[in-house]
């Protein structure tokens, strides 16, 4: 399925954290961080906010024209950063100071991520709720992974549930084998695709 899409800029930031507040309301990690209906509603957009700044200015967004699908995409160089990633801790001020979950579920995955080889990141991709489990999701990825092929790159991702790991093995990512274990919450998986040979 060829999906029709643009690259989002700042005129965009408003509706690609509303596509990822729908997408994940219900994701299991992001139940953990916000255990609380009510406060997850209140919060969670900020909470996504910062990821979808961070991709904005250092990375891409690709939305899908019709604007209920996004995908956030990093270019990571090899080698461990000289300082400390400054979002987790962001990701706490901007959305829910007295919660250390925010910070901590970046913590965790942070320190896993693989830093030996340059790859492209895929921070998160979000379907609204409508539209999903029609491939939209699959579609926007592929098109940044026949890059990868094509230019010889490695991606990298954690899913964070079983049914977006299940995706994400399909588009030819490999479990890494480390589970990030959240604290009494639910697991997450860092994956890694090798591009494929042509």
């Amino acid at each position: 399925m060829g999906a029709r899409t643009r690259r989002a800029d700042a005129r965009d930031r408003d509706l690609v954290v509303s596509v990822l507040e729908e997408a994940f309301h219900h994701d299991p990690v992001s139940g953990w961080v916000f255990p609380e209906e009510e406060h997850r509603r209140a919060v969670h957009g900020k909470f996504l906010g910062v990821f979808v700044d961070v991709a904005l200015a250092e990375g891409r967004i690709d939305l899908l024209a019709d604007g209920t699908a996004v995908a956030l995409w990093l270019t990571v160089p090899a080698g461990v950063p000289e300082e400390e990633d400054p979002t987790p801790a962001l990701m706490r001020r901007t959305a829910d100071p007295g919660n250390e979950r925010c910070e901590l579920v970046g913590r965790l995955t942070g320190a896993v991520h693989p830093h030996d080889r340059a790859h492209e990141y895929l921070l998160m991709v979000g379907v609204s709720p409508g539209r999903q489990g029609e491939g939209i999701g699959a579609a926007l990825i592929e098109e940044v992974l026949e890059r990868c092929d094509r230019e010889g790159v490695p991606a990298y991702l954690e899913a964070s549930s079983a049914r977006s790991r299940g995706l994400y093995e399909r588009l030819g990512f490999t479990f890494l084998g480390r589970a990030v274990e959240l604290p009494d919450g639910p697991s997450m998986w860092p994956m890694w695709r090798e591009p494929a040979k042509g």
